[in-house]
Parts: C-alpha cells; sequence; structure tokens
C-alpha cells in the first residue's frame, strides 16, 4: 500500500487545503486518488479530512489504495438470493466474503459474484444489469453496493442491479430510513436489559484499522445504537442491536465501549477460553426499507448461521438452572 510522509513547508502560505498542497508536491498522489483511494490521513498524528487547512510545520502522513487496473472478472459464486426483482438483489452474504474489490481482494468478492449472477439470470424485459466496468460508486470498484458488511459479518444486503435505481436506495441509507437489526453473541453482557449507546467514533490514531468511541465532538462522528438482552449465559450474552447511524465498525466499536466485545472479534476483543477459535459472532438479521417500486415497507431477513447456532448450543447445554 502506497505511503507518503511530508512537514508542510512556507510554501503552503495561509489557509491551503491539505490536498490540494499535497498534490502540488513532487512525485505526490493526485486529489482524486486522494478523495476515492485513501485509507489513512493524519496531521500531526491526529486523523483529518482531506479538505483541512495546513500550515508550515505540520507532519502529513497518507496511506492510499491504488485503484485495479484489471477490470473486474464476474465469478461463479454461489449466492444465497432472498429477494430479487429488477431493480435489487438482496443476499444473505457469508461470513468471509468481501463486499467488494480492494486491495489484496481483487476476486471472490460479493460484487465478482453479483455480475456473474445479473449476466446469466436476467429474465427476458428486464432492465439491463451493471456491466463490468459500469461507472458507480467507487468508481467501478463497487458497482451496484449501495452499503457494506464487514468481511466476516453475515447476513442481509442490498444490492442495486442498474445504474438508475442506485442512487435510489443510496439515498435511504442516507436518511436513515432503512432500518438493521443486528445480532451477536458478546463476551459478558452488557450493564443494562436494554440500552443505548451515543458517542462519536473515530479512527484510532495507533491503528488504521481500528476505530474508538470517544466523547470528544471534535474527532469523529456521531454514532447511535441501541441494544437489547435477547439470551444470557455464564460469561456470553445474545443481544439484538438497532443502529441509527451507519459507521464504520460501528457495533463492533460500541460492544467494546460497552466491556462486551463480539465472541472472535479480532480487532476489538480477546482469544476466549471457551471458544478460541470462533469466528466473528455478528449477523445482519433484518433489514427493512420501501424497494424502489413499492409504496409500503418491506422486510428481509437472513436465518441465524449455523457458526452462531454451534455455540448458543453449546452454551445452552453449559447453562446453569
Amino acid at each position: 500500500m502506497p505511503r507518503v510522509s511530508v512537514v508542510v513547508d512556507a510554501s503552503a502560505g495561509e489557509g491551503i487545503r491539505l490536498d490540494r498542497w499535497l498534490s502540488s508536491q513532487p512525485g505526490a498522489i493526485t486529489r482524486s486518488r486522494l478523495k476515492n483511494g485513501l485509507s489513512l490521513l493524519t496531521v500531526n498524528g491526529i486523523p483529518s479530512k482531506p479538505s483541512r487547512s495546513v500550515r508550515e510545520g505540520d507532519v502529513i502522513v497518507a496511506e492510499w489504495e491504488d485503484a485495479f487496473a484489471g477490470g473486474i472478472s464476474p465469478e461463479d459464486i454461489p449466492l444465497e438470493i432472498l429477494y430479487e426483482d429488477a431493480n435489487v438483489t438482496v443476499v444473505n452474504k457469508r461470513c468471509g466474503m468481501v463486499t467488494h474489490p480492494a486491495a489484496g481482494n481483487w476476486s471472490g468478492t460479493l460484487v465478482n459474484a453479483l455480475l456473474w449472477h445479473w449476466a446469466r439470470n436476467r429474465p427476458s424485459g428486464e432492465k439491463t444489469p451493471r456491466a463490468v466496468g459500469d461507472e458507480g460508486a467507487g468508481h467501478g470498484l463497487r458497482p451496484g453496493i449501495v452499503h457494506r458488511l464487514d468481511k466476516d459479518t453475515s447476513g442481509v444486503i442490498i444490492t442495486a442491479k442498474n445504474p438508475e435505481t442506485e442512487a435510489y436506495p443510496q439515498g435511504l441509507f442516507k436518511s436513515r430510513s432503512v432500518k438493521k437489526i443486528y445480532l451477536a453473541i458478546v463476551c459478558g453482557r452488557p450493564p443494562q436489559e436494554e440500552g443505548t449507546v451515543e458517542t462519536n467514533i473515530a479512527r484510532d490514531a495507533k491503528s488504521r484499522k481500528r476505530f474508538v468511541a470517544t466523547d470528544l465532538a471534535s474527532r469523529g462522528k456521531r454514532a447511535k445504537t441501541t441494544y437489547k438482552i435477547v439470551a444470557a449465559w455464564e460469561r456470553h450474552s445474545l443481544v439484538a442491536f438497532s443502529l441509527h447511524t451507519g459507521r464504520t465498525h460501528q457495533i463492533r466499536v460500541h460492544c467494546r465501549h460497552l466491556g462486551c466485545p463480539i465472541l472472535g472479534d479480532p480487532i476489538y476483543g480477546k482469544k476466549d477460553r471457551d471458544f478460541p477459535s470462533a469466528a466473528l459472532m455478528l449477523h445482519a438479521w433484518r433489514l427493512s426499507l420501501v424497494l424502489p417500486d413499492g409504496d409500503q415497507r418491506t422486510r428481509f431477513e437472513a436465518p441465524v448461521p449455523a457458526r452462531m447456532k454451534s455455540v448458543m448450543e453449546i452454551l445452552r447445554g453449559k447453562a446453569r438452572p
């Protein structure tokens, strides 16, 4: 992954944007690559935005993903389709599948599978589905993707089959009109039977892969999660989470903030002595919204996956009366 570390000199003047100054430096990255491929940007060790003004003496560190020049290849990967019409495909994404191509994962993603599925399963008279190379979210690397699930999070994800309808679900997510409920097996249990977690979430200055919950209004973005304990055992709990915002790793960060990290979380949790090899026990269980051609809210549900059922069976066997 390309990386640059530079110190702002006197040429910056007063009030120049970070991205404008950085792109003007010899051998630096362009503003478009900063906008579309940026994975880390800090000023003096603090996560920052490209629009921030810089001044002499600032230390800028930037990392970005190189664009993939090979195009996206459709791949015959089985998908569990929960619903499909002329505009959208709703999938129960399996644990371990990356949502869209990115550095280190140019194949085997949900996008690769969808491109194959759309090309092979278009009914006569249906709108032409997105083709390889169509410009969409992510400039061709994320065709049809209007929201994401982490690699190891399974469950409901809705995708747009053509560019004309992509903006509609994106708008619903932006306006918080999509209702999402997740299920997670956590270590320990939340402090109350049900409650709300509301903090800012910001990138961890020490690790670009992690985010942290903070009460500082000047850091990150506001995030709100409500939760309810569904079942509880001696050392674990099954909890339902509702998202009111859509921040990266939101549930995982808020679980850690509550003191009950998700079982199997390699970033925010610890190896559990009862389930040392557990995968991430987080599942996007329900999603509801008004479809592009609909007039009433439609709910989609992905069955609880086998990896979570097996853990719950073991926990039920160990449960005290």
